[in-house]
C-alpha cells in the first residue's frame, strides 16, 4: 500500500469545533461567567519564569535563510520573546522532580491571540543543546514563534534545571509527562503574564520529539486531560514508537559490525545469552545509540527490557504504537532511515487502523535518499504546509 501523501486534509468536523472554539473564546456572545483558573498543585506546577532574550526578526529572518536551516524558507512576521520555565514534572522512577521548558512569543500587538505550538525536539546529548539552554534564531521554537506561534518546548529530564537526573529515553510515561506538564504550566504562565492563546493547540516533533509527541497526545487522550479541548491534532515525525521494531533494526547494525558475536544476536532469544555476553551487547548497543561525548546520563530501561525479551515490559514501559486516536495523527518517515526504522512508523499505522482509528495517516520522506537527517527539512515542510491548512491568527 503506498502511503505516501502530499497534501491532508483534517476532518471538517475538527475544523467546525475549531472554529467554534475560537468564536466561544472572543467572549462577546456568552452570558456564562468565565470558569475560575486556580494554580496547580504537583505535576505541571509552575516553579519559575524568567526572561531569556528577544531575537529580533532581522536575525531569525538572517538564520532562516542558511541553507541547512531546519524550516527554510519560513518567512518571519515577528521578533519573539523567550521565556525559560521551571515547573514539576515526574522521572524515569516516577518521583516529582523539577524541569525546565522554553517558551518563545512573538511580539504582536498587545491582546493578539496566537495558536500554540508544543515543540519536541529530537535527541540530544549535550545538556547546551536543550531549548532552553539553546535560545537562537536557527532553533525551530524561534523561528516557529516568528511565523506567529507560541511555542512551548520541554527540555525533557535530565536536561536543563533537571541536569544530573537520568534522561529517561523512550519511556512512555515521563516522555509524555515533561511534555503535558510544560503545557499546563505555561499555560499558567500565560494567564498570569496576559499572553493570550487562540485555542488551538498542536503537538510536533520529530526522532525522539516524534516519539514524545505520540506519548504526549496517547496520555492526554487516556487522561482526558483539559488540554483536548483545545488539541486539534499531531505531527509526529520519525519516531521510535515501536521499541522492538526499532532495537532489532538497531541489533542489526551491531551484529554487521561485530561479527565475532553477532551469530549469536537474534531477537527473540537474547535472554539466553550469557551475563557476558549479555553486558557486551548491552554496551555495544549504547554505543549505537548514545555517543561517548554526551554530558547526560541515560536511563537503560529500554534496553534492558529488550535484551530480556520482556515484550510485556517494553509495551508497558516505551511502546506508544498501540492505541486508536481521536485526533488526527499525521506522521512522517523516510523508508531509507537507518536510525530509526522506518517499520516502527508502518506498525504503528497498521496497529491503529485495526484499532478502528480514522485520523490515523502515514506520509513517506520524497527526500532521495529518505534518511533519518535527510528527512529533517522535508518534515518541517510537511508539517508547515499541514499546519497552514487549519491554523488561525498568525
Amino acid at each position: 500500500m503506498n502511503r505516501s501523501v502530499s497534501v491532508l486534509r483534517w476532518p471538517a468536523a475538527l475544523l467546525a469545533a475549531s472554529m467554534l472554539l475560537l468564536a466561544g473564546c472572543g467572549g462577546g456572545g456568552s452570558s456564562s461567567a468565565p470558569p475560575v483558573e486556580v494554580d496547580v498543585t504537583g505535576p505541571g506546577e509552575l516553579k519559575s519564569a524568567t526572561l531569556v532574550n528577544t531575537l529580533p526578526m532581522a536575525d531569525i529572518t538572517a538564520a532562516v535563510a542558511l541553507p541547512d536551516n531546519k524550516l527554510r524558507p519560513a518567512t518571519p512576521l515577528y521578533a519573539v520573546t523567550s521565556y525559560r520555565l521551571t515547573y514539576l514534572t515526574k522521572d524515569g522512577q516516577g518521583r516529582d522532580i523539577v524541569a525546565s521548558g522554553l517558551v518563545s512569543v512573538p511580539v504582536k500587538a498587545t491582546g493578539a491571540r496566537s495558536p500554540v505550538v508544543s515543540y519536541q525536539h529530537g535527541s540530544i546529548f549535550k545538556d547546551a543543546e536543550a531549548p532552553s539552554n539553546n535560545v537562537v534564531a536557527s532553533e525551530p521554537p524561534a523561528v516557529m514563534a516568528s511565523l506567529g506561534y507560541i511555542v512551548v518546548a520541554a527540555d525533557y529530564v535530565g536536561f536543563g534545571a533537571s541536569k544530573g537526573a537520568l534522561h529517561p529515553y523512550l519511556l512512555s510515561a515521563p516522555s509524555a509527562s515533561a511534555v503535558v506538564d510544560l503545557l499546563t504550566a505555561a499555560k499558567t504562565w500565560r494567564r498570569k503574564n496576559s499572553v493570550t492563546d487562540n485555542g488551538q493547540l498542536f503537538l510536533v516533533g520529530y526522532s525522539e520529539g516524534g516519539y514524545a509527541t505520540m506519548a504526549a497526545h496517547r496520555a492526554l487522550q487516556a487522561a482526558n486531560s483539559p488540554h483536548l479541548v483545545q488539541l486539534v491534532g499531531s505531527l509526529p515525525g520519525a519516531g521510535p514508537y515501536h521499541l522492538g521494531a526499532t532495537m532489532d533494526a538497531v541489533l542489526e547494525r551491531v551484529r554487521d559490525e561485530n561479527p565475532l558475536i553477532g551469530a549469536l544476536l537474534n531477537p527473540g532469544v537474547l535472554r539466553f545469552l550469557s551475563t557476558s555476553v549479555r553486558n557486551e551487547v548491552r554496551n555495544l548497543l549504547l554505543q549505537a545509540l548514545i555517543p561517548d561525548d554526551a554530558d547526560v546520563s541515560f536511563q537503560s530501561t529500554f534496553i534492558d527490557n529488550y535484551l530480556a525479551d520482556d515484550t510485556a515490559a517494553m509495551e508497558r514501559d516505551s511502546n506508544v504504537h498501540d492505541w486508536s486516536p481521536a485526533l488526527p495523527v499525521r506522521m512522517f518517515h523516510g523508508r531509507d532511515d537507518q536510525t530509526v526504522a522506518y517499520a516502527a512508523s508502518a506498525r504503528t499505522l497498521q496497529t491503529m487502523l485495526a484499532r478502528g482509528a480514522t485520523t490515523a495517516t502515514l506520509t513517506d520522506c520524497p527526500a532521495m535518499p529518505s534518511s533519518h537527517l535527510g528527512c529533517v527539512q522535508p518534515y518541517f515542510s510537511f508539517l508547515m504546509g499541514q499546519l497552514a491548512g487549519v491554523v488561525r491568527d498568525l
